[in-house]
Order: structure tokens, then sequence, then C-alpha cells
């Protein structure tokens, strides 16, 4: 079996006040997958070490505490992937000159460096993204674009992958950055067998975006629970007759005031919700599976396979075919090698 010293290291870094599953949610995927590689007859792929500013309990925003065993001040430290974890305490420390340096070193020595939530604000603080695309919760990317001028934020994106640095959106999207990172290492097959594991989606609905047409829409709406059933239904149908006509006979309205209540209530017009839907799902076919592209379309409610080519192309300036490349399985890919 592998030892610590010729496995994989990953260290998790926290700060006091750090949100909780920013630290669990990656750890438990990595430990997951070193089980997994054990009922699969391979060795443990991974060494994880969970860091904290000193030795001893780190308190999180939750009231729980993490036992650090070791503290990021370390320089014994030799993370072959740093994981920077986010919450209040990481946003306080982009202001810690020691906290950034140490955070700096440690970068330096990593062949990947994964920032989840506002541990991008830490991150952004070295320099180190200087000039790259990242992302971050969605409540803080304004925050962290006007701070750092020197990054490109995407306040879209699950999570962004540049050069050696990952970051992600907030708290579950250290999952899907850790699955991400998983099947880069050790395959699909493993990944599959996490997710599974921990019931969360391989790659969520939707790609690569924080939202989905629904919580984009609530996010917005003055009365989502007004049209619920029907956007509901309107998901499980895309295949179908949407129009303005039908959908008004299903709530009893004449088009015309259904298409104004719609929109008051969602804040947007029903045929964009329904646009919206569909590259939601042809997204989720893309990047799950081996579906051609033309029955993709047919799914998913598009007239023809041009027709949802011109759809992508509109709303997410790319291609079908490009994003299926761009987003899906990669194969096998050896662990990164120690520099």
């Amino acid at each position: 079996m592998a030892t610590d010293a010729s496995r994989h290291r990953i260290v998790l870094v926290a700060f006091d006040d750090a949100q909780m599953l920013d630290v669990t949610g990656p750890m438990d995927a990595f430990a997951e997958a070193n089980t997994a590689c054990e009922r699969n007859g391979r060795a443990p792929a991974y060494a994880i070490t969970f860091a904290g500013p000193r030795v001893g309990l780190v308190p999180m925003a939750s009231g729980l505490e993490l036992h650090a065993r070791v503290s990021f001040f370390d320089e014994s430290l030799e993370p072959d992937t740093l994981v920077v974890c986010g919450g209040r305490g990481a946003r306080m420390a982009a202001d810690d000159a020691a906290a950034v340096a140490a955070i700096g070193r440690l970068a330096n020595k990593a062949a990947r460096v994964v920032s989840i939530c506002t541990g991008a604000f830490v991150l952004a603080a070295t320099g180190q993204l200087d000039g790259r695309r990242v992302t971050t919760h969605w409540k803080y990317c304004d925050v962290i674009a006007r701070r750092f001028a020197g990054i490109e934020v995407d306040a879209d994106a699950i999570f962004i992958h540049d050069g050696k640095f990952y970051t992600s959106a907030g708290v579950t999207a250290g999952i899907d950055v850790a699955l991400a990172l998983i099947e880069q290492d050790l395959g699909r097959p493993i990944a599959l067998a996490v997710a599974r594991e921990l019931v969360v989606f391989l790659r969520r609905p939707g790609g690569q975006s924080q939202f989905s047409a629904h919580m984009a829409a609530e996010a917005s709406a003055a009365d989502p629970d007004r049209f619920a059933e029907l956007t509901r239904w309107m998901a499980e149908h895309l295949d179908g007759d949407l129009s303005i006509e039908r959908l008004a006979s299903r709530v009893s309205m004449s088009p015309r005031n259904f298409a104004r209540r719609f929109a008051e209530a969602l804040g947007t017009p029903p045929g964009k919700f329904v646009q919206a839907l569909r590259i939601d799902a042809a997204r989720r076919l893309l990047t799950d599976g081996d579906v051609p592209l033309t029955t993709v379309a047919r799914r998913c409610g598009f007239n023809s396979l041009e027709t949802m080519r011109l759809a992508f192309q509109r709303h997410l300036k790319v291609a079908p075919q490009d994003f299926r490349a761009r987003f899906r399985s990669r194969g096998v890919v050896e662990l990164a090698t120690r520099g």
C-alpha cells in the first residue's frame, strides 16, 4: 500500500470563521476517492492535511470547531495541491500580510492551487491571480473585482481552471471542483463512484453555470411561487409545445394576460424562460453523456440542430460541440508530478 510520502499531498487551509462545508466538502470527496481506490484494488491516492492558522482548534462560522494538526505557517509543508477554503476569516485574512505571505509560499510550492468560495480573496492578495480569470461566491464577485483590479471575474461559473489555479464558487462548489480534480487524477469511474457515494452530480445540470434557469429566475422573481407548478411542468416537457398559447391554456389565462403576468412574477418573458430551460437541459446532456447532437436538440425541444447551435452561440458564446469538448470527461490523467 502507498505510504503518505508517496501519495499526492493535499493541504486544505482554513482560517478562523471558515465556512465549514468549504473544508469538509472537498475533504470528504478526496477521502472517499481513497476509499474508492481501495475498493478497486488500487492504493489510496491522496495524503490529506488540514492546516489552520495555528495547531489546535479552528472555529468555523457555524460554531463548530475543527482540529488542525499543523499550522499553514509551517514552512515544512509541501503540498502538491493547495486548497484555500473560504468564509469570513478568509476575506479578513486578505488584509493580514503574514497570512498572505504564508499562503503565497505554499502556492509557489504546489503544482495545483484551488480556492473554495471566498478563499479566492487570499489568493488574489498574493498577486498570483493577476491576469487570470477567476470566480468566487456570486455575492462577492463585485467586491473582489473592485478590490483586485488585476483579475478577471466570472460571476456565473461553478469553477474556473486557469493555469495551475482553480477557483470555485460558493460552498458546495468546492465539491464540484474536488470531483473534477479526482476525475483528472484518477479517471471517470473513480470520480463517479465518489459522486454516487456523496449523492451529488459528477457535473451538476447546467454544466458550468452557478445558476440553473429556475434558480436565476427565482433569484430575481417578484412572485416565484405564482407559476411554480407550471415551470416544473415546463421543465418536464421540453420536447413538447411550450408556446405562449399552450402555456396560457394550462393556467386558464389568455395568452396576452399570461405573458404579462408571467414576466411580472418571474422577471423574464415566458419565451426567454423556455429557451433558458432548454439550454440548461442541453448542457447537461452534452456534459454527462454521448447522446448525438441531433438527439440532444430533439429531446430539449429545439426545432433543429441549427436552432440549438444558434441558441448556444447567442447565450453561451460557444457551439454545442465545443461546449461538449470543453466540459465533458477527458479520460484518465496521471497525478500531477511534484515540481
